[in-house]
């Protein structure tokens, strides 16, 4: 049933206008009708009275009549009706055909009808069964009888009906040329907010998450005091404030970005300053106490790592700048078995799988960039799951692009996660010691470089089945996107 019903505010208000119009039309219809048949009946009811039973009344006198006895039909109209009652019988009934009186066979139901009829003169309307619709009145005659006459309901209910297809086609017509230019009036007033929509809806497909957006024009408002008018003012002063959070958010990006690379790129020589009089101090040759060995081994440990974390800072900041990356033809499966190796080396107490192609895939990226992708998944399958787990590598290549898959059997990743897991310092377990090495940046890096390169990342998991899929496309496409 809501199928049926109009959806859109032009479709309603089209609709509500045609069904007001529609109940006018049946109200004026009806009133016509019910007004043109009573006046008719009145009519029919004053001819009934200014006969006077005439025409009944000589129908009292015997089958054989003679001139100063015979039925008077002058001046009685066609398909008048006649009957006599005598003390609730009725004893003669006839109709005027062709200036003539023809009599009429009466059923029992039809005797039953007349003899109801009380002698007072008004009009009623009765059905006879070889007549159809008449319209009677009934007076007392002279010898104590019933004298009824009536008028034929035909010619009335044909004017009738006449009317009522009158109506019914003029009123259709109206209700059509009324919809129709309805629809188009409701179209035309409602152009405005056909343009307050169309801007809503560029701005819901906006990615306003993050980058710079660029927002559309303001709406035209042509009078700001109707509803519409209303509308379009306020939708602009929202626009205007989201635009001006977006460029403040912007420019705080901008300025965040900017920092974590000055910072990073700042904090590389003191780092590696730690780390290089860290391990010159371990190579002391002479006796060096045991927990001053195993500070400097944590200091060098620890500038390591803080190497590591300033290093994948000053990639995602020039990455965010948009900074080119290298234009090469890389051979990804000499890539991919590359980093299984290291993983395989840096993990055997996992079963690590490869599923290539015999042909070698070839796509144009950054090499060094691109083994960083690869060993950051495979690092992160390795990380995150317990000894004994499968990882398998796929790779393959088709007129769609080049798909690279890292799927594991491990527990699987928290659905809490699963919307944020490609952010930057996003890991599974808080509680997992840093020690180990991660800073919570790796998928965020494959994230920034595959989408540098023109691809895309995704994942899904479950408890026994995470894959990470990344995707490039073929090369025409990736050249027709720089």
């Amino acid at each position: 049933m809501r199928r049926l019903l109009p959806r859109t505010l032009r479709s309603q208000l089209t609709a509500g206008l045609v069904a007001l119009l529609a109940l006018a039309c049946l109200a004026v219809g009806v009133s016509t009708v019910f007004a043109l048949e009573g006046f008719l009946v009145r009519r029919l009811d004053q001819q009934l009275s200014a006969t006077a039973g005439r025409f009944a009344a000589s129908l009292e006198h015997e089958a054989r009549p003679d001139a100063d006895n015979r039925p008077d039909t002058r001046g009685q109209s066609e398909g008048t009706f006649g009957a006599r009652l005598l003390r609730g019988t009725t004893t003669q009934a006839a109709v005027v055909r062709a200036a003539t009186d023809t009599k009429v066979p009466l059923t029992a139901e039809d005797r039953r009808v007349l003899a109801a009829l009380p002698p007072d003169g008004t009009g009623r309307g009765i059905r006879l069964s070889a007549l159809g619709r008449y319209r009677v009145n009934a007076v007392a005659g002279d010898d104590g009888d019933v004298l009824v006459t009536g008028l034929p309901l035909h010619p009335v209910e044909e004017t009738v009906h006449r009317l009522e297809a009158v109506e019914a086609a003029v009123f259709g017509g109206a209700l059509l040329v009324t919809g129709v230019v309805g629809a188009m009036w409701v179209r035309l007033s409602l152009r405005p907010l056909r343009r307050v929509t169309a801007t809503a809806t560029r701005v819901a497909e906006l990615p306003l998450a993050g980058g710079e957006v660029a927002m559309p024009a303001p709406v035209p408002v042509a009078d700001p005091h109707t509803e519409v008018g209303q509308v379009g003012t306020a939708l602009n002063r929202m626009l205007g404030h989201v635009g001006n959070a977006l460029e403040r958010r912007q420019a705080s990006e901008e300025r965040l970005r900017h920092f974590a690379a000055d910072a990073s790129h700042e904090l590389r020589t003191p780092v590696a300053n730690v780390r290089g009089h860290a391990e010159l101090a371990l190579r002391h040759q002479g006796p060096v106490p045991d927990d001053v060995r195993r500070a400097l081994d944590r200091i060098q440990s620890e500038s390591e790592r803080m190497s590591r974390l300033v290093n994948d800072l000053l990639l995602l900041a020039r990455l965010d700048a948009g900074r080119a990356l290298e234009r090469t033809p890389v051979d990804l499966t000499r890539l991919v078995l590359d980093a299984t190796d290291d993983a395989r080396a840096a993990g055997p107490d996992h079963r690590w799988l490869l599923d290539l192609p015999e042909e070698a895939v070839t796509i144009t990226g950054d090499e060094h960039r691109l083994h960083q992708v690869i060993g950051n998944l495979l690092a992160n399958a390795r990380t995150h799951t317990p000894a004994g787990t499968t990882v398998t590598v796929r790779l393959a290549a088709d007129d769609r692009g080049t798909r690279l898959a890292v799927a594991d059997n491990g527990p699987g990743i928290p659905e809490e996660l699963h919307s944020e897991i490609f952010g930057r310092f996003v890991r599974a377990d808080h509680s997992r010691s840093r020690a180990a090495g991660g800073t919570g940046l790796g998928l965020a890096i494959v994230h920034a470089v595959v989408a540098a390169h023109g691809g895309s990342v995704t994942m899904t998991s479950r408890p026994g089945r995470t894959v990470f899929t990344v995707t490039f496309r073929p090369a025409s496409s990736e050249c027709a996107g720089q």
